[in-house]
């Protein structure tokens, strides 16, 4: 099964045109690094701050560590949702974002300093965690830059760039960068993390309605690349480096 660029959706796009993405960099005053993300109509802050301790694993380690907590503000959805502890799924979105930046990060680069990017969601229409991890991704930058400038450590630790979208099955056709509505009728939803070298971080597929052949990665995949490129763009635009360059950690720094 192929994606269809005839394929009509509600908003005018085809079935691989990801909706129009802008993100802003230091988007908060007080927090070492943040970004604002808005993917169509959801809004993702992210908030990075630098916590001068290891978690109790990594004790006597030198390496630092990267996470994350996710949430959504209680009218980012129609139903507004009570306040209180984190439920199952926010957790598992929390570790897909801690996972996800860890990947690109060298943490021995960190010394023996904890990252924790906050992502609030203030509007979802779906993609919540693929903007959570598309901004994390920037504002982790940002607080790199600051704890280069403030000499805690010498370099820039990030590897590679990062973003993430998704894919789903919308009756017959594979679609990217589904909204809401999109997501509530698809058959099959996936979650795709990807480098801007187009390598697989993480893959989180389900088949909600109706399993999907193996065959289909390859149409998926290929959206997801597709669909990311802006994004990659619109990344490295809000960091200040060029656009049309492949992402270098150590250029941050000149840029900053």
């Amino acid at each position: 099964m192929t994606a269809s660029d005839a394929v009509p959706r509600a908003d005018g796009r085809s079935a691989a045109q990801p909706r129009r993405i802008k993100i802003e960099s230091a988007f908060l005053a007080h927090a070492e690094g943040s970004a604002s993300v808005r993917v169509g109509r959801t809004w993702v802050i992210c908030a990075a701050t630098v916590l001068d301790r290891q978690p109790p694993f990594l004790r006597g380690s030198g390496s630092g560590w990267v996470t994350a907590e996710y949430g959504m503000l209680p009218r980012a959805v129609e139903n507004r949702l009570p306040r209180g502890r984190p439920s199952g799924r926010t957790e598992e979105i929390q570790r897909l974002i801690g996972r996800s930046l860890r990947t690109v990060v060298e943490l021995e680069g960190l010394a023996t300093q904890t990252v924790l990017v906050d992502c609030d969601v203030i509007e979802a229409d779906g993609g919540t965690r693929a903007a959570a991890i598309t901004g994390g991704f920037v504002a982790l930058c940002e607080a790199c830059r600051w704890m280069v400038r403030q000499g805690r450590i010498r370099r820039i630790p990030v590897r590679e760039q990062l973003a993430a979208i998704s894919v789903g099955r919308v009756g017959p056709a594979w679609l990217s960068d589904l909204t809401h509505a999109e997501d509530a009728a698809a058959a099959v939803d996936i979650n795709l993390v990807l480098t801007a070298a187009g390598e697989i971080v993480g893959l989180h597929a389900d088949g909600e309605r109706a399993p999907f052949a193996s065959a289909a990665l390859e149409t998926i995949v290929e959206l997801a690349r597709r669909g990311l490129r802006r994004t990659f763009t619109a990344q490295r635009r809000a960091l200040g480096l060029d656009p049309s360059a492949p992402f270098e950690g150590a250029k941050l720094m000149e840029a900053s």
